[in-house]
Parts: C-alpha cells; sequence; structure tokens
C-alpha cells in the first residue's frame, strides 16, 4: 500500500512537472511568435505611412513643373541669355515682322483679278472708248490697273508707245512691290551673326571664369556655355521664322509681276483690236 502511494506520488510530480514544462514551452514559443509577427507587422505598417510622405515630395517636385506655361518658359530662358544680345535679337524679330505685316497687307491688296478687268476695259472700248475705260482702271485698285491706265492714256501716240508706256510704268510697281524685302533678308543675316557673336561672347566669359578658379569643372563654365548656346538658339529661331515669311513674299511678288507682264500684253492686244475696228 505504501508503495503504492509512494508511486502515485511520484507520478504525480512527473506529471506536474511534464505540465509545468510543456506550458512554459507552449508560453515562450507563443512570445516567439508574436515577437516574429510584431517586427512583421511594423515593416509592413512603415512603407505605408513613409508612402504618402514620398508621394506628397514627388508631387510638390512635380508641381513647380508643371505650373510653368511655355511663355514663362521663353521668357525664363530669355533673361538666363542675358539682357544684351538677347534684346537685340529681340529688336530685329520685332521689325523684320513689323515689315512682313506691311508688305502682307500690301500685297494682299493689289491682287487684282485681271481676268475681270480686261473684261471691263474691253466692254469700255467697245461701249464709250478709251476714256470709259480709263474711268473703270481708275476705279480699280492694284498695280495692273495702273499700268493699264498709264498705257491707255498714251494710246493716242500709238500702240508702240503704249507699249513703252506699260514696260516703263511695269517697273515703277515692280519696284513698289520689292519695296523693304531687303531689310527682311538684312534682319534674316543678322539675327543668327548677332547669336554667334553671343556665342563667342559666352565662351570667353567662361575661359575667364576657368582662369580666375584655375580649376576646369562644369560649375565654372555653365553659365558663359549656358549663354553662349542661348544666344545662338534664339538667333536661329529668329531667322528661321524671318526667312518662311521671306521666301513666302518673294513668291507672292513674283506672282503679281507674272499676272501684271500677261495682262500688259493682253491690255496691247485689245487696243490693236480696239484701233483695227474703228478702220
Amino acid at each position: 500500500m505504501k508503495k503504492l502511494f509512494a508511486l502515485l506520488t511520484i507520478t504525480g510530480f512527473l506529471s506536474f512537472g511534464m505540465l509545468n514544462t510543456v506550458y512554459a514551452q507552449e508560453e515562450t514559443a507563443t512570445e516567439e511568435v508574436v515577437a516574429e509577427e510584431a517586427p512583421a507587422e511594423e515593416v509592413v505598417e512603415e512603407p505605408v505611412a513613409e508612402e504618402p510622405a514620398a508621394a506628397a515630395a514627388t508631387e510638390e517636385e512635380v508641381a513647380p513643373a508643371e505650373e510653368q506655361s511655355f511663355t514663362q518658359i521663353i521668357k525664363q530662358k530669355f533673361i538666363e541669355g542675358g539682357p544684351g544680345f538677347m534684346g537685340i535679337v529681340l529688336v530685329c524679330l520685332i521689325l523684320g515682322l513689323a515689315i512682313v505685316i506691311e508688305r502682307v497687307i500690301y500685297l494682299n491688296m493689289a491682287t487684282t483679278n485681271s481676268g475681270k478687268l480686261l473684261k471691263g476695259i474691253e466692254d469700255a472700248l467697245a461701249s464709250g472708248g478709251v476714256d470709259a475705260a480709263k474711268e473703270v482702271c481708275r476705279n480699280t485698285r492694284g498695280p495692273v490697273a495702273s499700268i493699264f491706265y498709264q498705257g491707255l492714256d498714251r494710246s493716242h501716240e500709238g500702240i508702240d508707245m503704249v507699249e513703252k508706256s506699260v514696260v516703263s510704268y511695269g517697273g515703277v510697281q515692280m519696284g513698289l512691290l520689292e519695296k523693304g524685302i531687303s531689310w527682311i533678308s538684312l534682319f534674316i543675316a543678322l539675327a543668327p551673326m548677332l547669336g554667334f557673336m553671343g556665342t563667342v561672347i559666352g565662351m570667353i566669359g567662361a575661359f575667364d571664369a576657368i582662369a580666375a578658379a584655375g580649376d576646369i569643372s562644369p560649375a565654372v563654365v555653365a553659365d558663359g556655355i549656358k549663354v553662349a548656346l542661348l544666344t545662338t538658339v534664339f538667333g536661329l529661331i529668329v531667322a528661321i521664322i524671318l526667312q518662311i515669311f521671306y521666301n513666302y513674299i518673294v513668291a507672292k511678288v513674283d506672282n503679281l509681276v507674272n499676272d501684271m507682264e500677261n495682262a500688259s500684253i493682253s491690255l496691247i492686244d485689245l487696243l490693236v483690236k480696239h484701233e483695227l475696228s474703228k478702220k
């Protein structure tokens, strides 16, 4: 009986010790799992907290670039290029465009429907003679009508005199059509030359900065090179813009001159026909 009691007591102590050991192991395992899970949660949560800040910083960096308009960028680059040569190039652009606008308006107003004018002169010659034809020319604007008027005004002196008058006054009208075009070509040549001069001066400034610093580094020569490149770019842009308008004006003048020549030949034919009809 005593042996059985002692055995049960020993078995109870062993069972209680094993239970304590298992419970302690379970608590340790639970703490380890919690300890392992806690950093994982922190690692997951920390980027979430940092992402808005990073996104906000990115938006702050992008926002100023989006707010700048094209005009503001051009203004900034113009100031960075230096007011000296950039201002002179801008003056070339303004003066060139002023002449271009004046020439385009003048040439468009000088354009005449030569076929309609010739038809009106022919009808006037048939109905009212030379005086009626001169009145038609007087009421019509453009160089063609002016040449016709001069030719009709000399019609009483013979066809040869009409032809000479038409050729002479045609040269005068051609000079009026080409007036101011040489100034546009001057500004086309002058704008890139001023840009290149700004380039040379900018490079001289860069070399002066190198000599003063005693070191060749990008920070030392950046300002001079920027000025050099910006003046060249703006000079070329001005030359390209004026060159496009110059070619348009030259083509317009050529068309008007050809129209004047063809119409003058037709006028002489009409006068010859009118003289023959009177005989």
